[in-house]
């Protein structure tokens, strides 16, 4: 008796700093700017002879008369929503639905009523009990899996994937993290010991992603330089790869620590590694040490950060506000840090209390655990943290007041000059050429239009394109990232707009410098 799967990566519960909403609200076809690897890497799992079809909702609505036996939801807090009303809808119809993934690994309790299998952990080592007895149709209601050996994780069902629609591809070269951040849900359920993923089998799953025609991948680790030296054999792997006919470009997460280590920056810049994400926080050493980023502590983090885009490696910061050791000065301090670095672009969010992690279990202990708010980490939609130094009226106006202050034309344009004058200027660029539109996919370059249109946002938006466009065109070498950073900027202008956040008059400091100055450096 064989079996068919349809297997549903459901839409965020709100636009992202991660997402490309932006696609749809600009009049194009939706997108997203990760391809799904947990819906490609479930299918993989699965035996040959299953029916399988996959649903990516942040490319094409779901199919709710779908035929398959089984309808398996995978997700993370962002889609929470979104998992709950699409299993609820699929149950109402008759269908039988299993739910898996990083939300029902750390709150099943959450999912248990609106699913008839739930599989929390990861499903390497459960994988082929679950899929024979989905065959019998005789699943338990409930699996739990532990913490395998990535040998055993295939290479994606990439082929079942709407490729031609995801910005990056996306391959996971670790599992764990081994630092303990309070507020961290990551090492809940995947671990502070540190598992990697076999060199060969790496190399393997970016074969296939060039095969399907990505050019650019996000390296999915929650801490990709965490073990220096398996990350430099990684790299040089990578970096033969590259010279071996495959010019793609990477993305990845990495702690500030990294930059310690100028053989291991300088290896990223030759794998590829273009663009990383580091999770800064704050610039408040009391918070830091509060929630246990002991690796931010004794550091002049913006310097730290000038060495990477110095060598031509753009970073995303993460940005955290309404720590216990927050005042309601927090926000002009987290501005005035922000305008010292040559970061365009930060994810801004008050500090969540996610499920599972020491920061749930204390804040909990302590009384102060709101209930019904937003859960999700990254977001500037409110906290479910009663704080302690303010009040939440405080936090959120707070906020808003920063948001609008960091993404106004004339302040992220500082930023934008600043990192164009940063980038690469320890390297010799001086050969780089401007890409050619026509070789970039058909969803990248509608992402590219995108970033053009930020001019017609408004006059000071139009100011601040002309002379960051400019400047890049100066610096042909930046070009290709520029573009990302301003579709990233659009990104996020759609997001607040959406949360009712935008209100560029709220932009409470102006930038310190004039651009045109910043232009003329």
């Amino acid at each position: 008796m064989t079996s068919s799967l349809y297997i549903i990566n459901p839409a965020a519960d709100f636009p992202t700093y991660f997402g490309a909403e932006i696609l749809v609200a600009s009049g194009r076809p939706s997108g997203v700017m990760m391809a799904d690897l947990s819906s490609t890497t479930v299918a993989a799992m699965a035996p040959r002879d299953f029916a399988i079809e996959i649903s990516d909702e942040g490319v094409a609505p779901v199919n709710f008369d779908h035929e398959a036996d089984w309808i398996c939801i995978t997700g993370k807090v962002s889609q929470r929503r979104r998992m709950i009303a699409i299993a609820d809808e699929f149950r109402r119809r008759g269908k039988k639905v299993i739910i898996g993934g990083p939300y029902a690994s750390l709150s099943p309790d959450h999912l248990a009523a609106h699913c008839d299998v739930l599989v929390s952990g990861e499903i390497e080592e459960i994988a082929d009990e679950l899929f024979a007895d989905l065959r019998r149709g005789r699943p338990r209601d409930r699996y739990i899996g532990d913490k395998p050996s990535l040998a055993t994780s295939p290479i994606p069902r990439w082929d079942l994937y709407p490729n031609h629609r995801a910005m990056l591809g996306a391959v996971q070269t670790s599992r764990g993290c081994p630092f303990e951040c309070e507020f961290c849900d990551v090492i809940q359920y995947l671990g502070r010991k540190q598992r990697h993923k076999p060199i060969a089998n790496v190399i393997a799953e970016l074969d296939a992603l060039w095969a399907h025609g990505f050019r650019a991948t996000f390296l999915a680790d929650d801490n990709f330089t965490a073990y220096r030296a398996h990350c430099k054999e990684l790299l040089e792997a990578m970096a033969h790869w590259r010279r071996n006919g495959h010019q793609m470009d990477f993305v990845t997460q990495i702690s500030i620590d990294a930059t310690r280590d100028a053989e291991l920056m300088d290896m990223l810049v030759e794998a590829g590694v273009h663009q990383v994400f580091i999770g800064i926080e704050t610039p408040n050493l009391d918070s830091l040490r509060e929630t246990g980023k002991k690796q931010n502590l004794k550091i002049d983090i913006p310097s730290e950060v000038r060495k990477l885009i110095d060598r031509g490696v753009s970073v995303m910061g993460g940005m955290i506000v309404g720590f216990d050791h927050d005042g309601p000065n927090v926000f002009s301090q987290q501005y005035e840090f922000a305008m010292s670095t040559p970061i365009p672009i930060f994810s801004l969010g008050a500090l969540m209390a996610s499920e599972a992690t020491p920061l749930f279990d204390r804040i909990t202990a302590e009384g102060r655990l709101l209930q019904g708010t937003v859960e999700t980490q990254a977001v500037p939609w409110g906290s479910n943290i009663r704080p302690v130094t303010m009040s939440m009226e405080e936090l959120n106006s707070g906020l808003h007041n920063l948001c609008n202050a960091l993404y106004s034309p004339a302040a992220f344009g500082e930023r934008m000059l600043n990192f164009i004058h940063s980038f690469g200027r320890a390297r010799d660029l001086s050969d780089a050429k401007l890409p050619e539109f026509e070789s970039f996919r058909e969803v990248e370059r509608q992402a590219i239009e995108i970033a053009g249109e930020v001019r017609r946002l408004g006059d000071a938006e139009g100011r601040m394109w002309n002379k960051v466009w400019g400047a890049a065109l100066r610096k042909p070498a930046t070009a290709k990232i520029v573009g990302r950073i301003m579709f990233q900027y659009a990104q996020a202008r759609h997001m607040f707009a959406c949360g009712n956040y935008w209100e560029p008059q709220l932009a409470y400091a102006p930038p310190r410098r004039e651009m045109a100055e910043a232009a003329a450096e």
